[in-house]
C-alpha cells in the first residue's frame, strides 16, 4: 500500500467540497496525475492488486476529509469566503509553474497549444458560479435520485480534470447544497447514490484523459493550463472593502502560494 497516497487524498478532498477548485489541480500539483489516471484506468486489467494498492490509501484519504472538513468548508465559505477563495487561488496561481515544467511549454507549445489554452480560459470561465444558488431539496422522488446519481457522474469527471471543480458543476446543476447538506447530516442515501455516480465517472473519465495524454500530449496540457487560469477567474470572490480585510486577504492569498511551492518542492 502507498500509504502516503492518504495525505494525497486529504488534499484532494478538501479542494473538491470547494466550488471552482478541481482535485485534479491538486494532484498535478502533488506530481502524481498521470500516476492517478494510468492507475485508475488500469483498474480493471491483470494488474488490478497493483492499482488497488496506490487507489485505496488515496480513497481512504478522500473520503476523510470530505467527511471531515465538510462542515469546516461550509464554514468558512459562510463566514470567511474572501480569504478562503483567495488562499485556493494563491494555490492555483502556485500550481501553473508546474504544468508550465511538465508540458515544457516554452519548448513544445505551437500557435495552435495557444489557441487551445484560451479556449480553456474561455470555456471554464463562462460557468457560473453561486454557493447559494439551488435550495436542499428535502422530498426525494426516484427522479430526483436519479438526478443526484447523474449529478456525481457529471461532477466527477470534473474531479480528475484539473482546472473543473466536481463542487462547481453541483453547483451548476443545483443539487450543491443537498449533497453538501446529506455530508454533514450523514445521509446516507444520497451519498451513496451520490457515490456511486462519482465512481462510475471516474473509471469513465480515466479512460478519455488517459486516450488524449497517450495521443496529444502537448495540446492536452495546454487546454489543461487554460482551464486551470480559467479557474481563477470562477472563484474569484471580489475585491475587499477596508484594508484590514485586504491585508488578511493578501496574507492568506501568500500562504495559499507558499503552500503550493513546498508541496510542489516536496512532491517533485
Amino acid at each position: 500500500m502507498e500509504w502516503r497516497n492518504i495525505y494525497r487524498g486529504l488534499c484532494m478532498g478538501i479542494s473538491d467540497l470547494v466550488p471552482g477548485v478541481s482535485g485534479g489541480t491538486i494532484a498535478v500539483l502533488l506530481g502524481f496525475y498521470h500516476q492517478l489516471i494510468d492507475s485508475i484506468n488500469r483498474l480493471f486489467s491483470r494488474e488490478w492488486k497493483k492499482q488497488l494498492a496506490f487507489l485505496i490509501p488515496l480513497g481512504i484519504g478522500m473520503g476523510a476529509a470530505i467527511f471531515s472538513f465538510s462542515h469546516l468548508m461550509d464554514w468558512l465559505l459562510t463566514h470567511h469566503k474572501q480569504p478562503t477563495h483567495f488562499f485556493f487561488i494563491g494555490l492555483i496561481i502556485g500550481i501553473l509553474p508546474y504544468l508550465f515544467r511538465e508540458s515544457d511549454a516554452k519548448h513544445t507549445f505551437k500557435w495552435y497549444h495557444y489557441v487551445l489554452l484560451i479556449i480553456g480560459i474561455i470555456l471554464i470561465s463562462l460557468l457560473p458560479l453561486n454557493p447559494d444558488e439551488g435550495a436542499i431539496i428535502e422530498h426525494k422522488t426516484l427522479s430526483i435520485y436519479l438526478l443526484l446519481f447523474f449529478s456525481g457522474f457529471i461532477a466527477s469527471a470534473a474531479m480528475i480534470l484539473p482546472g473543473i471543480s466536481g463542487s462547481l458543476v453541483l453547483v451548476v446543476i443545483g443539487v450543491y447544497q443537498t449533497v453538501i447538506h446529506a455530508l454533514t447530516t450523514l445521509d446516507f442515501k444520497v451519498i451513496i447514490v451520490v457515490g456511486i455516480g462519482i465512481f462510475l465517472g471516474i473509471i469513465t473519465m480515466s479512460k478519455i484523459i488517459h486516450y488524449f495524454l497517450e495521443h496529444y500530449r502537448i495540446a492536452t496540457f495546454a487546454l489543461i493550463i487554460g482551464l486551470v487560469i480559467g479557474s481563477i477567474y470562477v472563484i474569484f470572490p471580489g475585491w475587499m472593502t477596508n484594508v484590514s480585510e485586504l491585508i488578511i486577504t493578501l496574507i492568506v492569498f501568500t500562504v495559499g502560494l507558499l503552500t503550493a511551492y513546498l508541496l510542489g518542492r516536496v512532491e517533485y
